[in-house]
């Protein structure tokens, strides 16, 4: 059989059937091919994006080119990840519904309940400031041989974990958690720092961080190691207690309620409350080298772990933003002062507070990325003098005039 190429209209000979192409549709457009140099330029484009070791870039050219997305798609993934958001943040950070504004969980184990024995452990986090406050009494009030510590670390999934940098040193477990879960009845919830155990009646003592404090007050003046020093003086108590009924809500978890605020109107509200409990503290502190006179106090441990960790952290990652430490003169001199106490500057791992925060609250930073430390955040510039020796005879302030009830 013989077979040729046929041009339109034209009969040939198949086997033995007569077969005729059919003419082209009248209607029927050809598009002309583009030029040479259209076609040199499109294949050298296909060529850069398939070289490319990015395939979301290349996905993304080949869309839409070097135009933005559509703004469809725009609104589609703004959509989908604040749903996302929110649905973490619940998790993260639960808030009130009506509101947006964070809620704090209360602590499962909020008071120490029974008589614990003398075999008591510490489990902390360093980028914690609530574990900070127990590390920081620990060591001004000279327990570190009668209280050992085990270092936890957030893990990838967020939870507390051990690992072999920083192992659990008294059950050798993974996460905190299963600790936690030593205790006779089991545990269910979250498990946070700090958490001070009993390790012979392998029970939880106690997980809130300013019973836990003042414990170790108590625990102190029952035997050696105290050094002269009370942070919880029986004459003192109520100043402390008022002093706290200011620095908790509006500080403490002031900067968590303006991070974690899921609505403009709850953010408003906490950073008004945080900044105007900043400028009182300022105020007073200006004529008072601690919060209750001459004497350090645990009111002053309970604001230092909050304050320290202000510019490093909060001023950016939890948007408390109106104004840093570093412009609070009295605030800013009263931290260095109480940083450059003995044993307290070993306490702060200013890298693992840094990482902690950026590197695991995903919601607030997906990226991950975590930024340069401020320069008055440094060492160096922490141990620059304070100048406050002056206010060591000063009354201070009274509690009324500077706004506390």
């Amino acid at each position: 059989m013989e077979s040729r190429s046929i041009s339109s209209g034209e009969v040939i000979r198949s086997s033995d059937m007569w077969v005729t192409s059919p003419p082209p549709h009248p209607l029927q457009l050809r598009r002309p091919p583009p030029p040479p140099f259209l076609v040199r330029r499109r294949n050298k484009r296909l060529d850069r994006i398939a070289a490319s070791q990015d395939p979301l870039t290349a996905l993304t050219r080949v869309l839409w080119g070097r135009a933005l997305p559509p703004a469809q798609l725009v609104l589609a993934v703004r959509h989908g990840w604040t749903t996302a958001w929110q649905l973490l943040m619940r998790q993260l950070a639960p808030s009130d519904p009506a509101t947006g504004a964070f809620t704090r969980t209360p602590a499962r184990f909020p008071a120490v309940a029974g008589e614990p024995s003398s075999r008591l452990h510490l489990y902390v986090g360093l980028p914690c400031p609530w574990a900070h406050r127990a590390l920081v009494v620990r060591a001004l009030l000279g327990l570190e041989a009668r209280l050992p510590v085990s270092v936890a670390v957030p893990g990838d999934d967020g939870a507390w974990s051990f690992t072999a940098g920083s192992p659990d040193r008294l059950y050798g477990k993974r996460k905190l958690r299963e600790v936690y879960a030593l205790r006779s009845g089991g545990f269910e919830g979250r498990a946070s720092v700090p958490m001070l155990w009993d390790a012979e009646r392998r029970e939880v003592v106690c997980n809130e961080s300013i019973e836990i404090v003042k414990f170790l007050c108590g625990l102190a003046g029952d035997g050696d190691g105290a050094g002269g020093v009370d942070l919880w003086p029986p004459e003192l108590r109520q100043d402390i207690d008022r002093w706290y009924g200011l620095i908790y809500p509006s500080v403490n978890n002031g900067v968590y309620r303006c991070g974690f605020a899921q609505s403009q109107e709850a953010y408003d509200a906490a950073a008004n409350e945080l900044f105007g409990a900043l400028d009182t503290l300022e105020a007073h502190l200006a004529g008072s080298r601690y919060l209750c006179g001459d004497r350090l106090t645990l009111a002053d441990v309970c604001l230092f772990t909050t304050l320290i960790r202000f510019d490093l952290v909060y001023n950016t990652l939890f948007r408390c933003t109106r104004r840093k430490l570093a412009e609070y003169p009295s605030l800013h001199a009263y931290t260095r002062d109480i940083y450059q106490m003995p044993k307290v500057a070993e306490t702060c791992d200013m890298e693992a507070i840094m990482a902690g925060y950026f590197k695991t609250l995903f919601p607030l930073n997906p990226g991950g990325i975590q930024p340069l430390p401020p320069a008055t955040c440094d060492r160096e510039s922490l141990l620059r003098p304070h100048g406050r020796e002056a206010l060591s005879c000063a009354a201070g302030t009274p509690l009324e005039a500077a706004g506390v009830s």
